[in-house]
C-alpha cells in the first residue's frame, strides 16, 4: 500500500493534500445527504400525493436499500476502471438524476428515481475510502479518513436541515434542483483537484464474487462487519426513538426537534481528529473508548428524564460513534490487502444494512411504549460491539 501511495503521489505538490481532503469531505457530505433529505418531506409527500405515513417513508427506505446494493457494485469495478473515473461517473449521473426528481409529479416515479439516485450515490463512499488509502501517505491517511467519515455522519443531520430549510423557503422540488447544481460543482472540483489513481494490471484482476467471498471467509472481517452494522443501527435507531420521545414526552414541534437533533453535530467534530487520537492511544483503545462512550450516552439518555441532559448525552453518543468509524475504516484499510476495495465496499454495504435495520428495531421497541427500554437496548447492542473488539484484536495480531 505504501508503495502504491508513493507511486500515485509522485510529482504531486505536498500542499494539495489539504485541498483534496476538503473536496473528499464536501463530496461525501453532499452525496450521502441525498439519502436523508426526504425524511423531513414525509408530511409534504403525504399531503401532496395523499399517502399514508408508511408509504411516504418509502422515499427514504428505497433510496437507502438501493444505496446498500450499490456499494457492493461500484468499489470492485473501480479496481478495473479506476477510482477517479467511477466517482466522476457517479457524480455526473447525480447531476442529471437529482433535478429530474424535482420535476416529477407522480410518487411511483419519485420512488423509482430515488432508487436510482441511491444506487448512483453509492459510487462514492467505498471507492473514496479505498482511493484515500492509495493517495495519502500513512501519516495523513487516517486524518483524511476521519474528515470523510465526519462528512458521512454529518450528512444524516445536515441533509435533513437543508431539506427543511429549502422546503420552507421554496418547495420540496427545489431540494433536488439545488442538489443538481451542487453536484456539478463537486464533479468539477473532484476532476480538477484529485489526481488519477493507479489501476491494477489486468493480471491482478479478480472476479467481484471471488473478492467478496475471500473477504467474508475471513473471521477478522466478519467481526469488523458485526461492529459496522451496530454503528448506523444505533445511530439511526437512536434518532428515530428520540424524535418520537421528544414529541410525546415534551410536546416539541418539528423545528424544535430538528434543533435538538442538530446538537449531535458537535460530537461529530471529533471525527477528523480520529487519526491523531489513534496514533497516540492506538486503534483498538480508540475504538473501545468510542463504543463504550456511545453506549454510555444512550444509557444516560434513557434514564435522564431531563431534556438538557438528553441533549448533552446525545453529543456524547455521536462523539463516540465519530471516533469509532475512522478507527474501524483504518483497520480495514490496513488489513484489506488485495481485496481492500471489496472490503471497503462490504463495509459500506453493512453500514447501511445497519441503517435499514435501525428504524425497524426502534419502532418495535417503541411499541412497548417504554422509551427507556428502547434506549437501553440500543446501548446493550453497542456494548456487545465493545466486547467484540477483544477477539477482533487477536485476529488482527495474526495478520
Amino acid at each position: 500500500m505504501e508503495q502504491l501511495a508513493a507511486e500515485t503521489n509522485k510529482g504531486m505538490p505536498k500542499k494539495s493534500y489539504s485541498l483534496m481532503t476538503l473536496v473528499f469531505f464536501c463530496s461525501g457530505l453532499f452525496i450521502v445527504s441525498a439519502l436523508f433529505v426526504t425524511i423531513p418531506l414525509n408530511p409534504v409527500f403525504m399531503a401532496e400525493f395523499h399517502l399514508t405515513a408508511e408509504r411516504a417513508a418509502l422515499a427514504t427506505s428505497v433510496c437507502s436499500l438501493c444505496y446498500a446494493l450499490g456499494t457492493v457494485f461500484f468499489a470492485p469495478f473501480s479496481d478495473r476502471y479506476g477510482r477517479k473515473r467511477v466517482i466522476l461517473f457517479g457524480l455526473f449521473a447525480l447531476v442529471i438524476i437529482s433535478p429530474v426528481i424535482g420535476l416529477l409529479n407522480n410518487y411511483e416515479s419519485i420512488l423509482l428515481f430515488r432508487g436510482i439516485q441511491g444506487f448512483m450515490a453509492a459510487s462514492f463512499a467505498p471507492t473514496a475510502l479505498t482511493f484515500i488509502t492509495e493517495l495519502y501517505p500513512s501519516k495523513k491517511r487516517v486524518t483524511a479518513i476521519g474528515f470523510i467519515s465526519a462528512g458521512f455522519l454529518m450528512a444524516g443531520i445536515i441533509g435533513q436541515i437543508y431539506s427543511s430549510v429549502i422546503n420552507d423557503l421554496f418547495s420540496w422540488n427545489y431540494v433536488f434542483y439545488i442538489f443538481g447544481l451542487v453536484y456539478v460543482v463537486m464533479a468539477l472540483a473532484f476532476y480538477t483537484v484529485v489526481p488519477e489513481g493507479t489501476a491494477f494490471p489486468s493480471g491482478k484482476k479478480r472476479s467481484i464474487g471471488g473478492a467478496f467471498a475471500s473477504v467474508l471467509s475471513q473471521h477478522f472481517f466478519r467481526l469488523c462487519y458485526f461492529i459496522t452494522i451496530l454503528l448506523l443501527l444505533s445511530f439511526v435507531g437512536m434518532y428515530t426513538t428520540l424524535e418520537n420521545y421528544l414529541r410525546e414526552a415534551y410536546a416539541l414541534e418539528a423545528t424544535q426537534i430538528l434543533l435538538v437533533r442538530s446538537a449531535g453535530v458537535i460530537g461529530m467534530l471529533l471525527a477528523p481528529f480520529g487519526g491523531r487520537l489513534a496514533s497516540r492511544f492506538g486503534t483498538f483503545p480508540l475504538m473501545r473508548s468510542g463504543l463504550i462512550s456511545a453506549a454510555l450516552g444512550l444509557f444516560c439518555m434513557g434514564i435522564s428524564g431531563n431534556l438538557f441532559l438528553m441533549i448533552i448525552m446525545s453529543i456524547v453518543f455521536t462523539a463516540g460513534i465519530s471516533v469509532t468509524v475512522p478507527a474501524l475504516i483504518s483497520l480495514l484499510g490496513q488489513h484489506g490487502g488485495r481485496e481492500k476495495a471489496a472490503a471497503m465496499s462490504l463495509y459500506s454495504f453493512f453500514l447501511f444494512i445497519g441503517s435499514t435495520i435501525g428504524p425497524i428495531i426502534a419502532v418495535l421497541l417503541m411499541k412497548t411504549e417504554n422509551y427507556v427500554l428502547a434506549f437501553e437496548m440500543l446501548a446493550v447492542l453497542l456494548a456487545s460491539g465493545f466486547c467484540i473488539t477483544f477477539p477482533l484484536a487477536k485476529q488482527a495480531a495474526k495478520r
